[in-house]
């Protein structure tokens, strides 16, 4: 749970003591490789927090494609953000990129928190702010970059991410076919 504290403390001020209630709101979970936290069509009813791994959102479009929306590595927040506001039904999968350890809270449990620890407040909203600026930011590349210049953005800006995630999925993410993506890393190398 140390990584959980340091991440906080890059946000906020917050004791031992204090972190050691807020973790009491949280459940810990481990997850397989490929296992889902959440179904498109279910309530969504919590919030994932990444101590270890990596998730991903993804939905499946018209022509039964899966579609990769978002990523998250450790220190990272992933949930179906207007559904679980809402408490409604997902639109997207989540699930394990490989195994992973995630903290979880509900709605209900995060409300708790954040009465019990108004300074949390201050902490998801900054947490917010970043992921709305980077979906503002994706949103821009993929209407200005070219298809080739799109994956040399994301490699070059997240190389971690071309090491350790399968192909397929970057390629789902940037709105790729596989063998797209493997004809540009090709041209790349020559």
């Amino acid at each position: 749970m140390e990584t959980f504290k340091t991440h906080l403390d890059k946000f906020i001020t917050i004791s031992d003591e204090e972190f050691a209630s807020v973790l009491s709101f949280f459940k810990v979970s481990e997850v397989k490789k490929k296992q889902d936290l959440i179904l498109s069509g279910e309530i969504c009813r919590s919030i994932y927090f990444v101590q270890k791994g990596c998730l991903r959102k993804f939905f499946i479009n018209e022509k039964g494609v899966e579609q990769t929306t978002e990523f998250a590595i450790e220190n990272w927040w992933m949930t179906d953000t207007f559904a679980y506001e809402r408490q409604g039904k997902s639109s997207f999968t989540i699930q394990a990129v490989e195994p992973s350890v995630v903290l979880m809270i509900d709605l209900q449990a995060q409300e708790e928190l954040l009465k019990k620890h108004p300074v949390m407040e201050r902490y998801f909203r900054m947490v917010y702010q970043r992921a709305y600026a980077a979906a503002e930011r994706r949103i821009r590349y993929l209407y200005e970059m070219s298809r080739e210049e799109l994956y040399i953005h994301f490699s070059t800006q997240y190389p971690w991410f071309i090491q350790r995630i399968p192909q397929y999925l970057i390629a789902s993410f940037l709105g790729f076919t596989p063998e797209y993506l493997s004809e540009i890393r090709a041209k790349l190398r020559s």
